[in-house]
């Protein structure tokens, strides 16, 4: 008994202490740091949304007029040449108009042939009589007679030239129509798609109307990143800057690239911010082949790069002029108010406030992590 009070005692004394000892020396708080060291640092653009590998030229194409399918002479993948037919339809009742024009233009240039040369003739016997006429052997009635038959043969011709005229017109449209029926490869290209089979029905599709068209061509080997870029950030971008592109099919891939159109006008979609379409080529020919059309893409626009600057990582800002720094003597975090220079998603130049070596707290959403209590690191710091 006298054994149990005497703990009793000893407890109730201490105690105070122990709570005392306690509330003077808290718990540290564990913390993840980055040093302060000195890189490069970019000023850096990006996109709103995701942005689009796009060929260089591509053309989704149907007839002028509508049809049955006579003629597929490619499948799709194939590459065609510029020139080539990729679609024809049934146009036989054309091409016998075609033969119609043709014969009946042979037919008006035999006739405007014989009205020249019988123009010619009577030209050269109204001459000879003319000089018979001074000469005094024919009457002036016979050389007027002469005369006007040599007119009339030389307005004969004028008009057979006339009708001749008509007739190639006429076999031009007759062409023309037909040339409607026939689709013709641009470009160089591959075909990427064909909608539609031998003998099936095809009509226009014109902008505007929910209608497939018959061939989608596009040109291989050359593609660009179309990109949109927010309203505020667009004015700042010139052509010829340089840019990464990174795309979700080639994740851990960076695609260097350029800055080659930038949008002459705002794009306004509704409940989406506005933005300005800005398109980039890459500059490495050698990633050409890792791309294939309709690829997500983001990109990164460099404005301007700092070289050998001071650097943390932009996370470690508490907001845009402060991060806690960890005092490497007493262990305790400490508000430090700093000064900004360029700065991107990753890194945050530093201008003045803090100086290389100094670790600074990333983890700074982390609960109890604050000015004024003590921290240690439990992740090793950042290289």
């Amino acid at each position: 008994m006298r054994v149990s009070k005497i703990l009793l005692a000893i407890v109730i004394i201490a105690a105070p202490g122990w709570w005392y000892w306690k509330t003077s020396h808290p718990e540290p708080v564990g913390i993840s740091v980055a040093y302060v060291e000195r890189g490069d640092v970019e000023e850096t653009v990006a996109n709103t949304r995701a942005g689009t590998i796009k060929a260089c030229r591509r053309a989704k194409m149907s007839p002028s007029l509508g049809g049955q399918i006579s003629t597929l002479p490619f499948a799709e993948g194939s590459r065609v040449k510029k020139g080539d037919i990729l679609l024809q339809l049934w146009n036989k009742d054309l091409q016998a108009e075609i033969e119609l024009a043709g014969s009946s233009l042979q037919a008006v240039s035999n006739r405007f042939h014989a009205s020249c040369v019988q123009a010619a003739v009577t030209q050269r016997t109204a001459d000879r009589f003319k000089e018979l006429e001074r000469s005094g052997s024919i009457s002036s009635e016979e050389y007027d007679q002469a005369k006007s038959r040599a007119e009339v043969s030389a307005a004969d011709c004028a008009a057979s030239n006339a009708d001749l005229a008509v007739a190639m017109a006429r076999k031009r449209v007759a062409e023309a129509k037909l040339e409607r029926t026939i689709l013709r490869a641009p470009f160089d290209g591959v075909i990427a798609e064909i909608t539609g089979e031998l003998n099936e029905y095809v009509t226009p599709s014109p902008p505007g109307i929910q209608t497939p068209p018959a061939i989608d061509l596009i040109e291989p080997d050359c593609f660009l990143v179309s990109a949109p870029i927010d309203e505020v950030d667009a004015p700042r971008i010139t052509s010829g800057l340089a840019a990464r592109i990174t795309l979700d099919a080639w994740r851990g891939r960076i695609f260097e690239g350029s800055v080659v159109r930038i949008g002459a006008y705002v794009i306004d979609v509704e409940k989406q911010a506005r933005t300005v379409e800005v398109e980039l080529q890459l500059t490495n020919r050698d990633d050409l082949d890792a791309l294939l059309v309709g690829y997500s893409a983001d990109v990164d626009i460099i404005l301007q790069t700092h070289k050998d600057a001071l650097r943390i990582p932009t996370e470690a800002l508490t907001d845009e002029t402060h991060v806690l720094v960890l005092n490497s003597h007493n262990g305790m975090l400490e508000s430090r108010s700093v000064e900004r220079g360029l700065h991107n998603w990753s890194y945050t130049e530093i201008v003045t406030g803090l100086e290389a070596g100094e670790a600074v707290v990333t983890s700074i959403g982390d609960k109890g992590v604050q000015h004024g209590v003590m921290a240690e690191i439990r992740e090793p710091a950042q290289p």
